[in-house]
């Protein structure tokens, strides 16, 4: 080995920004109950208003909540659809949302009692996005991202630990910048 070999751009690879690290699928189990109990309950609320005929206001009310889960059910089989994929600058769906900019993100939370979704983490970023939510897979509001649900919990834990280690990495270089800059006055 020489001297070169041990200067620390010889220790770490460069990344291409957009290569996958990794990638979280949606459980095919939870999928399936998922949709299918949704969709059930949809058939059943829109059933029970047009067989037992109840009074007016009850079988709207009944009619609308069917609708209702009959069209959240289209709306989680088409999030489930996709997958979630971090890269060295971003969190993405493979439908081509950014989820999240990993330089925006200021926060990560996966602790027990945080309000996150299942098998999964909340992150807060430095600016405010549109709120959107993708049933099962992950939801925005305002500087708030909750990443999980149907994935397992590996595959979200994976995500995380990446997400960590980029943002300790540019903590790393964000006070060696501030050492050199002290040291060169």
């Amino acid at each position: 080995m020489t001297q070169d070999d041990m200067t620390p751009e010889a220790e770490m690879p460069k990344l291409d920004p957009n290569e996958v690290l990794a990638v979280a699928r949606p459980s095919a189990g939870r999928r399936f109950l998922g949709l299918v109990s949704l969709g059930l309950l949809g058939v059943m609320l829109i059933y029970i208003a047009v067989a037992e005929q109840p009074a007016l206001e009850w079988r709207l009310f009944l009619l609308l909540m069917g609708a209702g889960a009959l069209w959240l059910t289209d709306r989680m089989r088409r999030a489930t659809a996709s997958n979630l994929e971090i890269t060295e600058t971003e969190l993405r769906d493979t439908n081509g949302e950014v989820i999240a900019k990993i330089a925006d993100i200021e926060h990560m939370d996966r602790g027990f009692f945080a309000f996150k979704p299942s098998n999964g983490f909340l992150l807060r970023t430095a600016a405010p996005a549109s709120n959107q939510w993708h049933p099962g897979m992950w939801w925005r509001v305002g500087r708030r991202i909750g990443v999980g649900g149907m994935m397992p919990a590996h595959q979200t834990k994976q995500i995380s630990e990446i997400i960590a280690v980029i943002m300790a990495k540019r903590e790393i270089e964000r006070d060696q910048a501030a050492r050199d800059t002290d040291g060169k006055l």
